[in-house]
């Protein structure tokens, strides 16, 4: 998505009950965190201190550790983001939120909302009027009645631990004692015991969502139990080992959440899975003057027309603005949005009905469209891993309700997404960028990212270690400056097996590459597959966008691993194929009441001797539905058959006639 505007906060939830007293931290603590010399020896090493953190806040408010880890490791995988706020204003591995100060940080993307851009929201003839871009609204602080109660955690832990929230909001450790004591307050407000067993805290670890439903508590609180059965470890972001061994053990005990006196979020015929929580906000579906209408189209899919795909996005601004450009008749729509707080789910559009979101109308007609509460250029504004639980859960439940694969071929992030037609390409988004954590995202799938094919395979996957593999990206904030450094999941690509060697040039975009962290022109995601150009050394080449392309992949950290795979390549006899952005039938499949649409090339070709790895086979197909009244929407079906194929950073289509199919697995 692209830079949506955004409204004022919604106004805060139920009042929370009075706050119980909860004893300061201890002495040496508190000097430690103050700065002051402590009164017991320093903790061991530095790649250590965060794990004791745990064990010291867990002891002094009467945690259990295995819980404070837990909660840590939903809100932001342990992470500190180097003192940098997240999109809704959370500091440190607790995520303490104090919305006010991030709002007022300068270069935080919450404090100068995007505009939205204008769009075709089909991307094709079907309509040439594009939307209007939405209003910019006047950046500036809220007010502090509109700043609510789920996103002021961090004064209250200030309040609580006597700790300044200024150190609350840089100092990993002193966070972890905030987060500490606010879910030994939330234990205490309930009646809960200061027991030293993980069941006995289900209604607190609810309550530190900041959700003021039952059901989004009730979910948080699911994840929490569900990392502690599991158990967890990682290097953090700063270089700190932390663990969390597996508590598999009774169910925790759910009954106290009945007290915390939440309300209930009416479902309203949602579709999602039972494991999360669901809420409705319907995108309109209402004529608006000069035979126009908003924001999507009524279906009948599957029936009418298979999903086969799921685009990931981003918003590009906060949740309470997204819920209101979601109503805006004349703005563009998609089927859900994800909260970054606690992963509550809002549905918009029902999957049966085609939302406007991909840039690309045949792409829109196959698939369904989930936005992700976050900035693609702010890496430390972080994705939580809430948002990514509640994400996967809803694309599993997706997946198996229309048959779709849990792959990269059908699971596209929107800058995978082709420009239908040439003039397009520039224009298309880059989102969720190269920050979203892919690998990660497909283990929480059940289908995590591994190679399944011998060192010999002729497809490979792309699959940098996230952490470590830290490209360098400019214009993040400024043109031309160099991004925070920070893992991600992309792999840049050269035009020889040397990284002084150019980058590998996109004649679609009609620049040079750059290292931008908008430019897709030379990067490679994890996930995609391709098939093998060469070797040299630590280097490896694919084909890509009609050349040989180049990335580095050391034998002792790989880059990528062997695949199975069908690759295409022309047929016998042709020095090249077409590809498309669109897989529309012949001009002999319209029937006289529909108009045919122009099957045009992108500027990109397949050489003779070149192979691109097969996503799926996909039919000829057109939705027609240029009309409010649905009974005038077609599906238009014609004999012609395309294969996906992952062609750059995009995928793309080519003619099933125009090439040969091979298996590149024992290449």
């Amino acid at each position: 998505m692209r830079g949506p505007a955004t409204a004022p906060p919604a106004p805060a939830g139920p009042g929370r009950p009075p706050r119980a007293a909860v004893p300061l931290a201890s002495a040496a603590l508190l000097l430690s965190l103050l700065g002051a010399a402590p009164a017991h020896p320093a903790p061991g090493p530095s790649a250590h201190r965060l794990q004791q953190a745990f064990a010291t806040a867990a002891a002094d408010y009467h945690v259990p550790q295995s819980v404070l880890l837990a909660v840590s490791y939903l809100q932001s995988r342990w992470d500190s983001h180097g003192g940098a706020p997240s999109v809704t204003g959370g500091y440190g591995p607790m995520h303490l939120t104090d919305a006010r100060t991030a709002l007022a940080t300068a270069g935080h993307p919450m404090a100068e909302h995007f505009a939205g851009a204008a769009e075709d929201p089909r991307g094709d003839t079907a309509r040439a009027a594009l939307r209007p871009p939405a209003p910019r609204p006047t950046a500036g602080t809220p007010a502090p009645a509109a700043v609510p109660a789920r996103l002021r955690t961090l004064p209250e832990a200030a309040e609580l631990t006597g700790i300044p929230a200024a150190r609350l909001r840089s100092d990993p450790v002193a966070n972890v004692a905030g987060g500490a004591a606010l879910l030994a307050a939330a234990q205490k407000e309930l009646g809960g015991p200061a027991s030293a067993d993980p069941a006995d805290w289900y209604g607190a670890v609810a309550r530190f969502s900041g959700a003021d439903d039952t059901a989004t508590a009730a979910a948080y609180a699911d994840d929490v139990y569900d990392v502690l059965r599991t158990g967890e470890q990682r290097v953090t972001d700063d270089g700190q080992l932390v663990t969390l061994a597996a508590r598999p053990g009774p169910a925790p005990d759910t009954g106290r959440l009945r007290r915390a006196g939440l309300r209930t979020l009416p479902a309203d015929g949602t579709e999602c899975p039972r494991s999360v929580s669901c809420t409705s906000v319907p995108a309109p579906y209402e004529e608006f003057g000069d035979h126009d209408y908003g924001n999507h189209d009524l279906g009948d899919r599957p029936a009418s027309q298979r999903i086969k795909y799921i685009v990931i996005h981003d918003t590009e601004g906060s949740w309470e603005g997204v819920m209101n450009l979601i109503q805006d008749p004349t703005y563009v729509s998609w089927n859900y949005t994800i909260r970054s707080t606690d992963g509550l789910i809002a549905q918009h559009v029902k999957a049966k009905d085609v939302a406007w979101h991909a840039g690309n109308w045949d792409v829109n007609a196959r698939s369904i469209g989930i936005e992700h509460e976050g900035f693609l250029a702010a890496p430390d504004t972080w994705y939580t891993e809430a948002m990514y639980r509640s994400s996967a859960r809803l694309v599993r439940y997706l997946a198996r309700a229309y048959g779709i694969p849990l792959d990269r071929q059908h699971i596209l992030g929107h800058d995978n997404v082709p420009g239908p037609t040439a003039s397009t390409i520039p224009g298309m988004h880059t989102d969720p960028g190269p920050y979203w954590d892919w690998r990660h995202y497909f283990r929480l799938l059940g289908r995590p990212l591994r190679g399944t094919a011998g060192p010999h395979s002729g497809v490979l996957t792309v699959l940098p270690d996230y952490e470590a593999n830290r490209p360098v990206y400019t214009g993040c904030t400024t043109k031309g400056e160099p991004c925070p450094a920070h893992g991600s999941g992309e792999v840049r690509l050269y035009t020889d097996h040397d990284e002084n060697a150019p980058l590998v040039r996109d004649i679609g975009l009609r620049t040079d590459p750059t290292d931008g962290v908008n430019d897709l022109s030379s990067r490679v995601s994890t996930g995609q597959q391709y098939a093998v150009a060469g070797r040299w050394g630590d280097w490896t080449a694919i084909w890509y966008l009609g050349q040989r392309a180049w990335f580095r992949d050391p034998a002792g950290q790989r880059t990528a691993v062997p695949a199975r795979g069908l690759v295409v390549t022309p047929r016998e006899g042709l020095a090249s194929v077409p590809v498309y952005g669109r897989a529309y039938p012949e001009k002999a499949a319209y029937p006289a009441d529909v108009p045919a649409q122009s099957v045009v090339p992108l500027p990109y070709t397949i050489p003779a001797g070149q192979r691109y790895v097969v996503g799926d086979q996909v039919p000829g197909e057109y939705y027609y539905a240029v009309t409010f009244t649905p009974g005038a929407h077609r599906v238009v079906v014609g004999e012609d058959r395309y294969y996906e194929i992952q062609y750059g950073h995009r995928v793309a289509f080519v003619r099933a006639a125009d090439v040969t199919v091979e298996d590149a697995a024992g290449r």
